[in-house]
C-alpha cells in the first residue's frame, strides 16, 4: 500500500455522512493523489540505482501487475460491495482465519510503511542539514506527527486534499523544467548524456538488478486497494473497476514520463537513496531554487501521510478490534480524549519508536530495509486478493489468465529481493511477520473450530 493509504482512509473517515455520493471520476482523482507518496519520490531512486534506466520498463511491468490485482479486486466489489473489502473476500473464499490474516499483514505492512516514510523525511531533511544524524530527524517527526494526533486537529484533517495536490503539482512541475532543459531552454552547467539503447546502457546492473527494481516499482503503485476500501462511497458500486482502471493508467503515465526524463537527463551512476531521483537529474543545471521547493513540497506532503497514517494505522486496530481478530482492549477510548483510541495509538506508537531505534542503529540502510519488507507484506496480501478471487468469482478464461499473470510478475518482484545483499533483510524480516501471523491464526482457527463446528475454514 501506498504510503498515502491511510490519508485517504482519514478523508472517508471525515466523510462519512456523504457516503454514497462519489462519482467515479472523484474516486479515482482522490485515489490518485493519495497513492502519490515518498516512497515513489524516494524509494525510486533505489530502483534506478539497480536497474538504470530500464528502470521505467520495471515501472510498466509494476503497472501491470497491479492492474491485474485491481481487476479482481473491481469485479468483487461490484459484485458484493463491503466495507472490509479484500479483508473480507479473504474470509469469504477461505474462512474466518484468512480474514483475520489478511487484516494483521496490512495493519503490519502499514506499520513498516509508516515508518518508511518517516526514514524518507529523515533522509530528506539531510539535504539541508547532513551533519544531523537521520535518528535525530526521525525523532523529531516523530513527537511531532504523535502531538497532531494527541490533539486531533481538524484543521490538519481539512488539509490532507491541498498536501496530495502538492504532491501531483511536484511531479507536474519536474515534468516541465526536464523538458525544458533536455531542448535547452534552460541555461546551465548542465548536459544531457548520450542515451544508448544497447542492453548493457539499459541494464546496467544485468538482469539480476531490474530483478531487484521491481519491488521498488511495485511499491509506487501501492495503494490501489484504497478504491476497493472507500467504494461504499460510490453512488453506482459497480464504477468500482472503472475507477481504479483510470487511476492506474494517469500514475502509469506521469511514473512513466519522469521517470524515462529523469535517466535520460542524467547518467544512473548519479542516482542515491539519499535524495529525490528527481533532485538528481536536474543537480546540473542552473536551477538553484528547484531542489529546495521541490524537497520542501516532497517533506510537507510526506509528513502529511505520516500523521494520516498514524490516525489510520490507529483506527485499523480498533477495526480489528470490533471484528474479533484483536483484544478489545483496543477498542478502549481516552475518557479526556472520546475519540482517541488511546491502547491503539500506543501500539502504533512502539512501530515509531522501533524505527527511530532502526534509524540510529542502522543508519545507511534503514530505508532500504524497511521499504523492502513494507512492499513485501503489501504484495503478500495483493496476492491473497487474486487468490481470493479464484474462488469468490466465477472467472472465464482470460480473467484466470490475467490473475495467474498477476501472481507471477508478484513472485518476480518478492523473490528479487533475495538477489541483492542490501535488499535481503527486508525480505527475511516480512517472512518473520508473516510466519508470526500465520502461527497465530493456526492456534485461533483452531479454537474458532472448537467454538463452532460448522465453521468453514
Amino acid at each position: 500500500m501506498s504510503d498515502q493509504y491511510q490519508s485517504c482512509k482519514q478523508t472517508k473517515r471525515l466523510s462519512t455522512s456523504g457516503q454514497g455520493k462519489m462519482s467515479w471520476w472523484h474516486l479515482s482523482l482522490l485515489g490518485t493523489g493519495c497513492t502519490i507518496g515518498t516512497g515513489y519520490f524516494l524509494g525510486s531512486a533505489i530502483g534506478i540505482r539497480y536497474a538504470g534506466p530500464s528502470i521505467v520498463l520495471s515501472f510498466i511491468l509494476a503497472a501491470l501487475g497491479t492492474y491485474t490485482v485491481y481487476n479482481l479486486l473491481g469485479k468483487m466489489t461490484a459484485e458484493d460491495p463491503q466495507e472490509g473489502s479484500f479483508c473480507y473476500y479473504a474470509a469469504k473464499a477461505f474462512g474466518k482465519w484468512a480474514g483475520f490474516s489478511c487484516g494483521w499483514n496490512y495493519w503490519c505492512s502499514n506499520i513498516l510503511i509508516m515508518g518508511s516514510q518517516l526514514t524518507a523525511l529523515s533522509i530528506l531533511s539531510q539535504f539541508w542539514f547532513p551533519h544531523i544524524p537521520l535518528w535525530m530527524f526521525a525523532s523529531g517527526y516523530a513527537v511531532l506527527s504523535l502531538l497532531i494526533v494527541f490533539l486531533g486537529t481538524e484543521s490538519f484533517d481539512r488539509a490532507e486534499n491541498i498536501f496530495a495536490l502538492i504532491k501531483t503539482a511536484a511531479i507536474i512541475m519536474f515534468i516541465i523544467v526536464a523538458l525544458l532543459a533536455i531542448t535547452g531552454t534552460i541555461e546551465g552547467s548542465g548536459q544531457v548524456p548520450h542515451f544508448s539503447f544497447s542492453l548493457e546502457h539499459s541494464m546496467p546492473e544485468g538482469l539480476k538488478g531490474f530483478w531487484s527494481s521491481l519491488i521498488y516499482a511495485f511499491y509506487a503503485y501501492g495503494g490501489i486497494e484504497v478504491i476497493g476500501l472507500m467504494a461504499m462511497q460510490l453512488k453506482d458500486k459497480k464504477d468500482a473497476p472503472k475507477s481504479g482502471n483510470i487511476m492506474l493508467l494517469v500514475l502509469t503515465i506521469i511514473y512513466s514520463l519522469s521517470l524515462v526524463l529523469a535517466v535520460v537527463l542524467t547518467a544512473h551512476e548519479a542516482f542515491n537513496d539519499k535524495e529525490s531521483p528527481f533532485v538528481s537529474a536536474l543537480s546540473l543545471y542552473n536551477l538553484p531554487f528547484f531542489p529546495h521547493v521541490f524537497n520542501g513540497a516532497i517533506i510537507i506532503a510526506g509528513f502529511s501521510a505520516l500523521t494520516a497514517s498514524l490516525f489510520g494505522v490507529t483506527n485499523l486496530l480498533v477495526t480489528l478490534s470490533k471484528d474479533g481478530d484483536a483484544p478489545k482492549i483496543f477498542q478502549k477510548k481516552w475518557k479526556a480524549h472520546k475519540d482517541l483510541p488511546l491502547p491503539s495509538l500506543a501500539l502504533a506508537t512502539l512501530g515509531l519508536v522501533a524505527s527511530v531505534i532502526t534509524a540510529l542503529l542502522l543508519p545507511g540502510k534503514v530505508f532500504e530495509y524497511i521499504t523492502t519488507a513494507a512492499g513485501i507484506l503489501l504484495l503478500y496480501n495483493w496476492a491473497f486478493i487474486i487468490i481470493s478471487a479464484f474462488k469468490v468469482l466465477r472467472l472465464r478464461i482470460w480473467g484466470k489468465i490475467l490473475g495467474i499473470t498477476g501472481l507471477l510478475l508478484l513472485s518476480l518482484a518478492v523473490t528479487g529481493t533475495l538477489l541483492e545483499p542490501e535488499v535481503r533483510y527486508g525480505f527475511f524480516l516480512s517472512l518473520l511477520l508473516v510466519s508470526a501471523i500465520a502461527v497465530v491464526a493456526y492456534y485461533l482457527n483452531r479454537k474458532w473450530k472448537r467454538d463452532d463446528p460448522f465453521l468453514h475454514s
